[in-house]
């Protein structure tokens, strides 16, 4: 047997070791007291290698975790943790013999507390290894990486609440809270576990979504989502799937036998199915009539009787032709009489009474008391005219082509009102086939009565406003028109790739009424409006439901329908057609970035020590800010800082929040992690309106109400933003603040010439006097130049009047800003006498 000689290690531990070692295999030793010469078996020449290595562990509230290692042939064993060697005392050893092949082995054993983990706060994590000796050299286990367990309470995104036809697919999302390890999903219907092995009409997505392939009758019920780890088990609120029929026609009967009057009719039932839970009825007609040939009608004999019949009918139409024409004649006569006083004047008039006159010039008092004439037909206008602007100005009445003066005489328009209830309306309007489209949600919704002379809806604090522009609606007909947000929950909006919504979804309708001239929508969008990073599309929905690309910014052509202008943060459409829009980006490089809003609300009274801190990153857009603030409101939530805008890049990286540099002798973060995260494509789809995280903080005391703390927003190698945050909990104790709300005071329908800041008869004139081209410039082109709007001249140039065009932009841009007497010093600077109606002495404003 050979002789070798083994060092000590330790001076402490090593001899203690060694001679366990040396007496454990029976050899006998002689030495110094630094090394020791014995002899070995002949398994000394090898590595030990582990029959057990560590594996990782969570820690399930306070309770300690156990790791293990397990080495032959092995002198010692150690563990290092984090990179620093155990201490011996915590080590628990066993030593055995493998009664295989005689070998020793060495177990050792130790215990990992929740304070050793906690005690590692930031991006690392806690890991521990063994590290075996044997006489030849040294081997390490594979790390074991120790966590704490933890499932928080509220889920990310929670199934919400639908009505679904018999044999749709129906789609419930749900996103589990947060959790270490991540937890684990299963649905349940009515407090029944779903299995979709047992119900194949039933299928849960790799992301823990539900889906009904084909919904039935049976589906509907109560729908909750539940996470559950080996710490808790968390149930989200429970969404009622309404699974509703709609009627469908049975077969036509056959048709009758062909009447007295020459006609045959048919009929069918709306029985199959009948409609049910909420269905709609079927539409269409339920009676059909045709006129029969001449070989199927009664055949009668024509005799006297029948001569003097048909003598008679002649004589009576004849009578009623000459009635008719002798009207005609006496309604003209009268009313060349009433032109004469009326014509245009009563539209000039009304294009000044927003602004009112001055009462000191007595010669034009009676303009006040001239009401303008709204209908070109015997037919009442039914709309409501408000004035937005102030009535203490004056205008310098200089003489013109335009200000000739007026009869005097007034002439009254009863205005008929619209029903102040957004339901009655509704529910007035869905018994109509054409108003089909009518959105059920009226929360968010305008409507109005317009007619030739054109107006404006605005749904309040959203930024979307449509824009009817004169002689958009032909004469002679009148539209009750609608304008509302829909909610993205609601819609399937298909998104492929690196697409992402980039604006609200609206609509305004009902679709397919004629229009002689584009309306112009005006919606807010998120992205960075540089259209070098984006290919923009513009889509609509069609009446079937799906969505199509009707336009890609950039490569318009003068014969579409649509035309779109990106502004910085809004976006206007001009459309021919109404129906439901939206915006829709696909990134075409890692720089194109979305705006996001990052909002902080707490909690507006605390009894408590936990204290909540809520961050929303929202989209940048009015509408959703909006649904957000009166979200906020019914929680009694507050605002505690000015909102921050983050450009968040298609980058593929999260989002991460973290909260620091508070005050530790007072307060402290339950939050288990150094930051919270949000995934990048929660946020790039756009599909969730509003993503937030909550930090839970705790005051060591109930006296405690100063926070000072900053908490950091950043996008994982990418742009960051941060809120230093300084305030008391206790003295603002006011939930979100109504009036914030309803900033955006306007009326929400303005028909007429109230809706515009440019007179009817005004713009008339401006548009004959620039429509045609001059050969010094001075026409619609320089107008668009002086108005900064020369990127169009391609879409103005290509309408049968550049001008209105211009005009009407210029309208949807500055309804709320514009400066009408900005407008007139460009007219003043072109060199058109139009320009002096505009004037107004600043002594007089």
């Amino acid at each position: 047997m050979p002789l070798i000689v083994v060092p000590f290690v330790r001076r402490r531990l090593g001899e203690t070791l060694l001679v366990f070692w040396l007496s454990f295999i029976g050899v006998t030793c002689t030495g110094s007291e630094h090394a020791a010469t014995a002899t070995l078996p002949a398994f000394s020449d090898l590595l030990p290698h582990f029959l057990v290595e560590p594996v990782d562990e969570y820690i399930v509230k306070n309770k300690p975790v156990t790791l293990a290692c397990r080495s032959t042939p092995a002198t010692q064993i150690y563990f290092k943790c984090n990179g620093e060697w155990v201490h011996q005392d915590d080590h628990l050893i066993e030593r055995t013999v493998d009664p295989a092949t005689a070998l020793p082995v060495m177990q050792v054993t130790i215990e990992i507390t929740r304070q050793q983990v906690e005690k590692v706060f930031g991006l690392d994590e806690y890991w521990c290894q063994c590290v075996a000796w044997s006489t030849t050299g040294t081997q390490k286990s594979q790390k074991a990486y120790i966590r704490i367990a933890y499932l928080r309470k509220n889920f990310e995104e929670e199934p919400q609440a639908k009505e679904v036809a018999l044999d749709q697919e129906v789609l419930l999302r749900c996103h589990p809270p947060e959790g270490v390890p991540p937890a684990e999903v299963e649905w349940q219907r009515n407090e029944d576990v779903i299995d979709p092995q047992t119900d194949p009409n039933f299928f849960i997505t790799a992301d823990n979504n539900l889906v009904i392939k084909e919904a039935r009758l049976a589906d509907t019920g109560n729908y909750t989502c539940v996470a559950k780890n080996i710490v808790a088990r968390r149930k989200s609120n429970s969404a009622t799937v309404l699974i509703y029929v709609d009627g469908g026609w049975s077969e036509w009967s056959k048709w009758s036998p062909c009447g007295a009057d020459c006609s045959m009719w048919r009929s069918r039932e709306c029985t199959q199915p009948s409609p049910g839970t909420g269905g709609k009825d079927c539409q269409g007609l339920d009676l059909q009539s045709l006129n029969c040939t001449s070989e199927q009608c009664p055949q009668t004999v024509s005799g006297a009787e029948d001569v003097a019949l048909y003598v008679g009918m002649v004589a009576v139409a004849l009578c009623l032709t000459l009635l008719l024409i002798t009207v005609v004649l006496v309604y003209r006569r009268k009313k060349a009489g009433l032109d004469a006083d009326v014509a245009d004047s009563s539209i000039l008039t009304t294009g000044f009474q927003p602004m009112g006159i001055k009462p000191s010039k007595p010669e034009n008092s009676h303009l006040l008391t001239i009401q303008p004439d709204l209908t070109t037909t015997t037919t009442s206008y039914q709309g409501t005219l408000r004035s937005r602007h102030d009535t203490t100005g004056k205008f310098s009445m200089t003489n013109g082509p335009l200000l000739d003066p007026l009869p005097k005489g007034s002439h009254t328009l009863h205005n008929g009102k619209l029903s102040s209830n957004p339901t009655e309306f509704v529910s007035r309007l869905s018994t109509q086939s054409y108003f089909k489209t009518l959105p059920r949600d009226v929360a968010n919704t305008s409507y109005g009565t317009f007619n030739f002379l054109g107006g404006r809806l605005t749904v309040p604090n959203t930024g979307i406003s449509l824009l009817i522009p004169p002689e958009a609606i032909p004469r002679g007909k009148i539209y009750e028109i609608y304008l509302t947000v829909q909610k993205k929950e609601d819609l399937r909006l298909p998104l492929a790739g690196c697409q992402t919504l980039l604006s609200p979804v609206v609509s305004c309708g009902p679709q397919g009424v004629v229009l002689s001239r584009p309306v112009i929508l005006s919606m807010d969008h998120c992205s960075d409006a540089c259209l070098d990073n984006w290919a923009v599309r513009l889509k609509k929905q069609n009446y079937e439901g799906a969505w199509e690309d009707v336009l890609l910014m950039g490569e318009e052509l003068a014969s579409d329908p649509y035309y779109c202008q990106l502004e910085a943060e809004t976006c206007q459409l001009f459309s021919e057609q109404l129906g439901t829009f939206a915006l829709v980006g696909e990134s075409l490089h890692m720089g194109a970035a979305k705006r996001l809003r990052l909002v902080l609300f707490s909690d507006a009274y605390c009894s408590t020590l936990e204290y909540n801190i809520r961050v929303y990153c929202m989209d940048d857009t009015q509408d959703v800010f909006k649904e957000v603030m009166q979200m906020e409101r019914q929680l009694g939530g507050r605002l505690i800082d000015e909102p921050h805008v983050l450009l968040f890049k298609d980058s593929y990286h999260n989002l991460r929040l973290s909260i620091h540099d508070m005050p530790q002798a007072h307060w402290r973060s339950k939050l288990l992690a150094g930051y919270q995260e949000i995934p990048f494509y929660h946020i790039w789809n756009g599909s969730q309106r509003y993503l937030h995280c909550t930090f839970t903080l705790e005051r060591l005391s109930l006296s405690t109400c100063e926070l000072t703390c900053q908490l950091c927003v950043w996008q994982v190698e990418g742009e960051g933003q941060s809120f230093t945050l300084d305030f008391n909990i206790a003295k603002d104790t006011r939930a979100v603040d109504s009036e914030f709300l309803l900033m955006d005071s306007n009326a929400t329908a303005l028909a007429g010439p109230s809706a515009f800041q440019i007179p009817y008869l005004i713009r008339q004139k401006i548009c004959s006097s620039l429509d045609a081209p001059c050969p010094n410039g001075a026409d619609w082109r320089m107008l668009a130049q002086r108005l900064k709007l020369e990127r169009h001249m391609s879409f103005f140039a290509s309408k049968a009047s550049p001008t209105s065009a211009i005009l009407d932009l210029w309208e949807a841009l500055h309804f709320h800003s514009g400066n009408i007497n900005q407008l007139a010093a460009v007219m003043a600077d072109i060199g058109k006498q139009e320009a002096m109606i505009f004037l107004v002495s600043d002594g007089e404003c």
